[in-house]
C-alpha cells in the first residue's frame, strides 16, 4: 500500500523546529501587550465574496491563487488567502466600532494561496497580522512600523531596512494609474507577458515585477509620489518626520506599492540583510476605505503583517531552535518501582518541575543512556528497593554527583532543585 504524504505546498513543523515558533509567538505577544493590543481569532475559511470584493477581483491573489470550493449549502468558500480581510469582517459584524476609540487587533495563523512552493513561501503558510482601526492619525502609521520593528529586533534580527512610500488616496493613484497605463502602453512590447496582462488589469503591480526586461522599462516610468495631493503629501510628511524622530531609517521606494488593492497612502517593507542578500519579512500598509468597503462605517484603519516561514528561516541562520530542556529523567525497574514512578512524576509536575519517565521497562542500564541523551539536568532512579522505603537516587547528569533523598525531602526541596538545575555548576 502507498504511503499517503503531505499535500505539495504544505509542510510538517516537526518537534525540533517548534520552540522557534514557540520564541517567536511569545516574543510578538509580549511586544504587543506591551503597547496594548488585544489578540482576536477569526476562522480560516470565509465567503468568497469577502475576498474578491476586499482584496480586488483584478488581483492575483483573487484570479489565480484562492483555494475556493462549494460547501454542502451551495455556499462558495474560501480558505483565506490573507488575514485582513476577515480580521476587518469581524470588527465589522460584532460591532467593534461600537466600543469608539482605536481598535488595536492582532491575530496569528494560517493562511492559503495556490503559487509555486519554494523556500519560505508555502501553500499554506502563516502570518503574524497587526492592525489599527479607527485612526486617520499618521502617528498610527508610525506605531505600527515602529511596533513591527521592535518585534524583529527583539527576535535578534540585526540589518533591518525599512523602505517606505505613499501610494496616496483613491484619487490620486487613478491620476497615476492613468499616466502609468500610457506610458507603459508605448512600451507594451518590452513587459513580459503577466505584466502585458496586468496592464488592463491592475497595472500598478507591474511595479512589482522583477523580470529584467521589464524592470528596465519601469525605470522610466512616472513615479507614484509626483502624484499626491497636497493632504496625501502633508500625511507622508508627517509620517517621515516622526519616524526620524524615532530614530527609524528608511529609503523611500517609489515603486512600493504592496499586491492588494486595499492600500492607501503609507505602504512599507522590512527586510534583513543578516543573509547577505535582502529578504523581505515584513510588509504593510494603510487601507482608510476597506471597512466602508466591506458594509461597515467609515473607518480608517493601517497594519502589518509578518509572514513566520520567512521569518523562521532567517531565524535559523542566526541561532538553533530553542531545545525543550528537561529538569529530570525519571527511570524506574520493578513491580513496585514502575507505578511509583508514575507517581512520583506526577508530583513533580504539579511542583513544576519538567519531568520525563522512561516507560520502557528495559534494563537500568539502557535508560541510563537514555537519560545521558535526554537533556535533562538529573536523572531519578527508582527500584523496587527505593519504592518499599520511599527515597529516590537523584544523579546530578552534568557532574556524576549520586545522592539518596527520602521521596518526601526531594519534594520538600524541590524549588531548591529545580534552581540548581538551571544552574549546573550548582548541580555539581
Amino acid at each position: 500500500m502507498s504511503k499517503i504524504q503531505a499535500i505539495r505546498g504544505t509542510r510538517d513543523l516537526l518537534p525540533e523546529e517548534v520552540g522557534l515558533w514557540q520564541q517567536v509567538e511569545t516574543t510578538a505577544s509580549a511586544v504587543l501587550a506591551r503597547a496594548a493590543y488585544r489578540e482576536i481569532r477569526p476562522p480560516i475559511f470565509e465567503q468568497t465574496e469577502l475576498f474578491a470584493r476586499g482584496i480586488g477581483e483584478a488581483t492575483d491573489v483573487v484570479g489565480k491563487e484562492m483555494y475556493t470550493f462549494e460547501d454542502r449549502g451551495g455556499r462558495s468558500i474560501t480558505l483565506r488567502p490573507e488575514i485582513t480581510a476577515g480580521l476587518v469582517r469581524a470588527f465589522i459584524e460584532n460591532k467593534l466600532f461600537a466600543e469608539g476609540g482605536v481598535q488595536r487587533l492582532w491575530h496569528m495563523g494560517p493562511a492559503f494561496r495556490y503559487e509555486r512552493p519554494q523556500a519560505g513561501r508555502q501553500r499554506q503558510f502563516h502570518q503574524l497580522d497587526v492592525e489599527i482601526l479607527g485612526s486617520r492619525d499618521p502617528r498610527a502609521d508610525v506605531e505600527v512600523i515602529a511596533i513591527a520593528t521592535d518585534i524583529l529586533q527583539a527576535l535578534g534580527l540585526k540589518s533591518l531596512t525599512l523602505d517606505l512610500n505613499s501610494v496616496g488616496s483613491g484619487d490620486d493613484r487613478q491620476r497615476y494609474r492613468e499616466a502609468l497605463v500610457d506610458y507603459l502602453s508605448a512600451h507594451k512590447a518590452d513587459l513580459d507577458v503577466d505584466s502585458q496582462d496586468r496592464l488592463t488589469r491592475n497595472p500598478l503591480r507591474i511595479l512589482d515585477s522583477k523580470d529584467p526586461q521589464t524592470q528596465a522599462v519601469i525605470q522610466a516610468a512616472p513615479s507614484l509620489l509626483d502624484y499626491l495631493s497636497d493632504d496625501s503629501q502633508r500625511h507622508f510628511d508627517q509620517v517621515q518626520q516622526q519616524l526620524s524622530d524615532l530614530g527609524i531609517a528608511f529609503s523611500i521606494n517609489p515603486r512600493l506599492v504592496r499586491g492588494l488593492d486595499y492600500y492607501t497612502h503609507t505602504a512599507f517593507e522590512i527586510q534583513s540583510a543578516d543573509l547577505g542578500a535582502q529578504a523581505t519579512v515584513c510588509g504593510g500598509g494603510r487601507y482608510d476605505g476597506l471597512v466602508a468597503q466591506l458594509g461597515g462605517p467609515d473607518t480608517p484603519a493601517i497594519g502589518f503583517a509578518i509572514g513566520l516561514e520567512r521569518l523562521t528561516i532567517l531565524l535559523q541562520q542566526l541561532q538553533p531552535s530553542p531545545a525543550a530542556t528537561l529538569d529530570f529523567y525519571l527511570v524506574s525497574r520493578g513491580e513496585k518501582a514502575e507505578p511509583a514512578a508514575t507517581l512520583l512524576a506526577q508530583k513533580l509536575r504539579h511542583g513544576s518541575a519538567r519531568v520525563e519517565v522512561d516507560l520502557s521497562g528495559s534494563a537500568f542500564g539502557k535508560q541510563f543512556k537514555r537519560a545521558d541523551r535526554s537533556g535533562a539536568a538529573a536523572c531519578l532512579i527508582l527500584g523496587d528497593a527505593e519504592a518499599a522505603a520511599g527515597t529516590v537516587q537523584l544523579k546530578w547528569l552534568s557532574s556524576g554527583e549520586q545522592i539518596e533523598l527520602a521521596q518526601v525531602d526531594l519534594l520538600g526541596q524541590l524549588s531548591q532543585l529545580l534552581q540548581a538545575a538551571q544552574t549546573p555548576e550548582a548541580a555539581g
